[in-house]
């Protein structure tokens, strides 16, 4: 299709929920022309069964990448494997995907899977190698009620353009603010919201089950009382894993080490409490931040689903993308310690103490960026607090005080170990404090609070509340002294993973 005037095609689709029959023959057509592997969609159909019988109806969804026009996978992926076409499509190159699931965890659709074949993020893209073509897409072509139109907004004789423009049409999760390309005519709002239907009980669906043998498996519906007052029975939908595993979840606890086992000690040489010449400043400092933070590097390399593809976002790096920001940081802060570590072996005193000065920063840069990474992944609410980079700073000061403390108990005892548990002390009770205020007030959306009754009292409250009264009993590291810090790295590493997988544990489709 041509463009109309000098302005530039914009590829919509309209699916006409009123025609939709429910036949899955969009989701095997698709399967076949995109060669999709088993286990996978790039489409499919939800259904939802709304009333009570006799008063009952079953209503269709197609659900499908949604083709944003601000689309966070877009701005999340670090090597620009995700991109958006000019005429609207976000498109993507399996050549150049590392795997990192970054796009996945942004999409508020969850629309983005890893293809268990080739390893590579994916997703529907209109078809846009048939579009090219001058061809409709697979799932056009074979729809028997025509329920999916393609056409261009901009040509006003397209159908597309006369619907979106005429009638009432709607969007998925429009408070995401990401303009999608993709628009549902009459579909009831118990199948666009995913949390609007209950979830069957024991996962039982009309010709499936989804089982709970996979702890990354992230199943469909609310699971007590829906955000509906509608009778909304979800009757059919696909489960979806969770994009970061236990990798992620030790990668943000190692990297809180490396920040803080550098920071802390520098900073109380800084207020006078621990002399430049000793070596818990001199040697241990530096050694663990390195190696914690090639622990960390090691972490994210090993979670990529393309490891060897790593270099990727050092020479195709995507600014935009808060991972490319990350590595660049920690490297950073990485060659700076590295240079301050040469300092000591120099016995360069002036240049470490200016090293340090610049570590600081940076330390503290490593602590908070992952808060920037994890507000890039639009779908998950949890994550959304403007408090977060604090929080992430106070557990870098836990954790680095806490690993720091034996170190510091037995080359500098007397007055710098004491500071070092009253640092140990104060940012375990204000982790403590910041931990409350998130779970006792009301959330703003209905996502985060389910997210936080999955980490407060779901599955993930065997790891949140040991880690609580962990790091709340590292409070007394005065009286208690180096007791305090396996108390402190245990509760720290309980609350990361809690709260790393709470956060994707909420149904998005």
């Amino acid at each position: 299709m041509a463009p109309v005037g000098n302005q530039p095609t914009r590829w919509l689709k309209v699916l006409d929920q009123t025609k939709c029959i429910g036949c899955h023959a969009c989701t095997t057509a698709c399967k076949s022309e995109n060669e999709v592997p088993v286990g996978v969609t790039r489409t499919y159909v939800k259904s939802v069964d709304v009333g009570v019988f006799p008063q009952a109806r079953r209503a269709f969804q197609v659900t499908r990448c949604n083709q944003c026009t601000d689309a966070p996978c877009v701005a999340a992926c670090p090597t620009q494997a995700m991109f958006r076409r000019e005429d609207g499509i976000v498109d993507f190159d399996k050549r150049i995907c590392i795997g990192c699931k970054a796009c996945m965890a942004a999409c508020p659709y969850d629309a983005i899977f890893i293809n268990p074949e080739d390893h590579s993020a994916e997703k529907c893209n209109m078809c846009a190698h048939r579009l090219d073509m001058g061809l409709e897409p697979a799932c056009v072509t074979v729809c028997p009620t025509e329920a999916i139109l393609v056409g261009d907004l901009n040509d006003p004789t397209s159908p597309v353009a006369q619907i979106v423009e005429r009638q009432p049409v709607q969007v998925r999760r429009p408070e995401k603010e990401t303009r999608p390309g993709v628009y549902y005519k009459g579909a009831h709002q118990a199948t666009l919201d995913p949390l609007a239907a209950r979830r069957p009980d024991g996962g039982l669906f009309a010709w499936a089950t989804q089982g709970a043998p996979d702890p990354q498996l992230v199943a469909s519906g609310h699971p007590g009382h829906p955000s509906s007052s509608a009778a909304a029975l979800l009757s059919y939908d696909i489960p979806h894993h969770a994009p970061w595993g236990w990798r992620v979840s030790l990668y943000t606890w190692t990297k809180s080490i490396a920040a803080g086992v550098f920071g802390v000690p520098v900073l109380l040489a800084f207020l006078g409490y621990l002399g430049w010449g000793n070596s818990a400043i001199r040697w241990a400092a530096p050694v663990s931040a390195l190696a914690f933070l090639a622990i960390t590097g090691a972490l994210l390399i090993w979670d990529l689903k393309h490891p060897l593809r790593f270099y990727l976002i050092f020479t195709r790096h995507h600014w935009r993308s808060w991972l490319v920001r990350g590595s660049f940081i920690i490297g950073g802060y990485g060659g700076v310690v590295a240079l301050y570590f040469l300092a000591a072996l120099l016995s360069a005193t002036g240049a470490r103490q200016v090293l340090a000065g610049l570590g600081l920063p940076l330390a503290l840069a490593t602590a908070v960026y992952t808060a920037y990474l994890f507000a890039q992944a639009k779908a998950r609410d949890l994550w959304q607090s403007p408090l977060l980079p604090a929080h992430l700073a106070v557990q870098a000061v836990l954790a680095g005080a806490a690993a720091m403390l034996p170190i510091v108990a037995w080359l500098a005892p007397g007055r710098a170990a004491g500071a070092t548990e009253i640092t140990l002390a104060i940012a375990a009770a204000a982790h403590v404090l910041l931990v409350a205020g998130e779970t006792t007030l009301p959330h703003v959306t209905a996502h985060a609070h389910l997210a936080t009754q999955e980490m407060v009292r779901g599955r993930f409250a065997r790891f949140f509340w040991p880690g609580l009264v962990l790091i709340a009993a590292a409070v007394a590291a005065p009286w208690i002294g180096v007791a305090a810090a396996p108390l402190a790295l245990a509760g720290l590493l309980a609350h990361e993973h809690a709260y790393v997988q709470a956060g994707q544990s909420v149904p998005l489709a």
